[in-house]
């Protein structure tokens, strides 16, 4: 293993009248799923080097969970308006700019963008990443830039825990 990504779906939020869609929060359950899908993923998986999060509330909220949970570095955190993208190019485009020294990157994003991401990058074929998901993925790559398929390792869905 060279390079992973942690692909990390915004837990469930809010569906507020009157509030735009980026400033949406999370709600009760989109709380209680991203501190119990953070607990475990902590205990799996290896810390990440990086983590970009979408520049949406519900996002930042979800991936808040995560640093903590991963205790990762506030200097290792970057809020990304880049990854506030539902088709997945710009996300794409992103993962190809990381810094080689990142070996381990969590992305804290949105649907459908992580849905199609994982599907193309990965090796498994994921229906739907259901809100507060993270899915794996690991490259044989030295190059963010050269990138292509890789091999899904694992899906933490909050649904495995109930």
């Amino acid at each position: 293993m060279k390079r992973s990504i942690y692909f990390l779906r915004h837990a469930k939020s809010s569906w507020e009248t009157g509030v735009e869609d980026v400033k949406r929060p999370l709600n009760p359950r989109g709380k209680k799923d991203a501190l119990l899908v953070a607990n475990f993923a902590a205990k799996q998986l290896k810390r990440p080097d990086f983590a970009a999060v979408s520049v949406a509330k519900r996002t930042r909220q979800t991936a808040q969970y995560f640093i903590e949970a991963f205790n990762i570095q506030e200097n290792k955190v970057r809020v990304e308006p880049t990854l506030y993208d539902f088709s997945g190019e710009a996300v794409l485009r992103f993962i190809k700019t990381l810094d080689a020294s990142h070996k381990i990157v969590m992305l804290v994003g949105h649907n459908h963008a992580f849905t199609a991401l994982v599907n193309m990058l990965g090796d498994k074929n994921i229906d739907h990443v259901p809100t507060c998901g993270m899915t794996v993925i690991d490259f044989e790559s030295d190059d963010w830039q050269k990138i292509s398929r890789g091999t899904t390792r694992e899906t933490i869905f909050p649904r495995d825990f109930k």
